[in-house]
């Protein structure tokens, strides 16, 4: 199998002056679907405010923790590193409780994500959107990509605030014709075949260079208790993660002149 290069950016105009807000469920969802788009609209120039729901407490631990230390803080400075590398301009913890995998009891946690009212985080959404200006409100498919219950939620309320405000909603996803690589997308060990969306419902598709891919590999490898070493080794990683992808409700936007 050839090798899957990325291309070299080549000038493009600057996004100086404008805004989009990027909803995630968890520390380290930014990182594996988005982290490409948002290094490639902070490099041109635009205000990328990250919106992240939940601690993401209940997720593996997949390197020790030290002596009274909470997966929860450690996953916040994992979130604040690759902040750091994706230049991220503001960071806001909507501070939900991880709702955990769909069927545990944790979903029905009266602080989780999954049993808040889906009007009142939207129009918190709404009120951040507003006061920042925003041009575009990235969250998740109808399916929450794969089904995660803090993933479903992300779509519910997004889509709600988007409309509120009559924004364009990206609909962060994943192409589910895409061809399978050697190192199948985390994605598809989480959840098996039937995730994402079918290719004739996404209208953006944003391919990392390689800048983007060095910060979207060092953004994933930030979240060292959630993601394995061998996800982000180099080679095999523009196949599997090089590519992003999105469903647009709304009109043309910011997002789309990324190409």
């Amino acid at each position: 199998m050839a090798a899957v290069l990325a291309p070299v950016r080549t000038p493009q105009p600057s996004l100086t002056g404008r805004t989009v807000v990027v909803l995630h469920a968890h520390p380290d969802d930014e990182a594996i679907f988005t982290a490409a788009a948002m290094h490639r609209l902070a490099a041109r120039g635009a205000r990328v405010v990250l919106v992240t729901a939940t601690a993401g407490e209940l997720g593996p631990v997949l390197r020790p923790l030290r002596a009274g230390e909470s997966l929860a803080a450690r996953r916040r400075r994992e979130l604040e590193r690759a902040c750091e590398t994706l230049a991220v301009a503001r960071l806001v913890l909507l501070g939900h409780r991880d709702s955990g995998m769909a069927g545990w009891d944790d979903n029905a946690h009266p602080d989780a994500l999954a049993a808040a009212p889906t009007a009142a985080v939207a129009r918190r959404l709404a009120d951040l959107c507003a006061r920042e200006g925003a041009e575009a409100l990235v969250h998740y498919d109808p399916q929450g990509i794969y089904g995660h219950p803090d993933h479903l939620a992300v779509h519910r309320a997004g889509a709600a605030a988007a409309g509120l405000l009559g924004i364009t909603g990206y609909e962060a996803t994943v192409d589910r014709r895409r061809p399978r690589t050697r190192r199948p997308h985390l994605v598809d060990q989480a959840a098996g075949a039937r995730v994402g969306w079918e290719p004739a419902g996404i209208a953006t598709v944003v391919r990392a260079d390689r800048d983007d891919l060095r910060a979207k590999r060092r953004a994933m490898a930030a979240h060292a208790t959630q993601v394995p070493r061998a996800a982000t080794r180099r080679v095999g990683f523009a196949a599997a993660y090089g590519t992003e992808w999105f469903r647009r409700i709304g009109p043309a936007a910011v997002l789309d002149e990324l190409s």
